[in-house]
């Protein structure tokens, strides 16, 4: 492995066993979950209503940066993160801590990104569809209407901006 990072990335430090290994939970967690709805006999559906696509898609975006920036969740990122800066709005900036293991590494990045996590959260709300659809779509329902209203605060906020007058 250490050939292989080194010829991948020769001048930056990317932890590539820490990140086999994070697929391999993953793996493992979707392989789990699948196992679950099939001896659960829940049919899987053949398609997806658009409604709980958009219900879902909302709720991903929320619950992943709820997890991954909101500083009311740093301290489950704290062993694998270091502070940074506040970024407005609740949000915090983190960094990957520097000493540890590769999946030390591999995990501070999975739970400091967004856009990593967010894969996470989509695979157990759409597992959650096929198993426990009426809580899934309660819980996604919950965070969309998060995100709506951090939407909304953001246009209030920029419309007070827009209708006050500017000082000289």
């Amino acid at each position: 492995m250490r050939r292989l990072r080194e010829a991948y990335a020769p001048h930056e430090h990317r932890p590539l066993g820490g990140y086999l290994a994070a697929l391999g939970v993953y793996a493992g967690v979707t392989t789990g979950l699948a196992t679950v709805i099939r001896a659960s006999g829940r049919a899987v559906p053949e398609r997806v209503a658009a409604s709980d696509v958009v219900l879902l898609s909302i709720a991903t975006h929320k619950l992943s940066r709820v997890m991954t920036k909101d500083a009311i969740t740093s301290p489950l990122r704290a062993p694998f993160t270091e502070y940074e800066k506040p970024i407005g709005r609740g949000e915090v900036m983190e960094q990957v801590r520097a000493q540890g293991s590769p999946a030390r590494h591999a995990l501070g990045e999975l739970l400091s990104c967004p856009f990593c996590f967010a894969v996470w959260v989509a695979t157990a709300l759409t597992g959650g569809l096929v198993l426990a659809p009426r809580l899934t779509r309660l819980v996604a329902s919950t965070f969309t209407a998060v995100a709506v209203s951090d939407f909304l605060q953001l246009a209030y906020a920029a419309g007070h901006r827009l209708a006050s007058p500017r000082e000289s």
